[in-house]
């Protein structure tokens, strides 16, 4: 059995409200970024989604590569959109190793506002904390 690593905050997943005004239509976004920010080449978190009822899963599956004209300094980010989550969603962030950290949040359209309702690490071998939730406020965007 590997030895379980330390307690390092590598990730956000952040949650917020978005109005794609190409779409007309109204998402709600899940976000993954990393902590560490990238140079040369800009950066995305290859994501592969589990939905199941009122349990999101993102398994973080690494990094992948962006082809950008302008190198610029900024963190890998993946914004997944979803639409029509309403009241309470489990949210699980799962690495390759195993480790998962899970936030539960509140989805309110009417009311317009996302709550973070609480944050854990299930009770299994090797389990670390590698991920904060936030409510991304100053990002959200609403349709007329």
């Amino acid at each position: 059995i590997p030895k379980r690593k330390p307690d390092k905050i590598e990730y956000n997943c952040k949650a917020y409200f978005h109005y794609d005004q190409v779409e007309k239509k109204q998402y709600e976004i899940l976000s993954i970024e990393t902590i560490a920010e990238f140079t040369s080449f800009g950066s995305e978190v290859s994501v592969e989604v589990i939905k199941e009822k009122k349990e999101l899963s993102l398994v973080l599956m690494g990094l992948k590569a962006l082809t950008n004209l302008a190198p610029q300094v900024q963190p890998a980010r993946t914004d997944i959109p979803f639409e029509n989550l309403i009241g309470d969603y489990t949210v699980k962030v799962v690495k390759q190793d195993g480790a998962i950290n899970v936030a539960v949040f509140n989805f309110n359209i009417f009311k317009k506002e996302i709550k973070l309702i609480n944050e854990y690490r299930p009770e299994k071998e090797n389990n670390r904390l590698f991920c904060k939730f936030e409510v991304a406020e100053t990002e959200f965007s609403f349709g007329e």
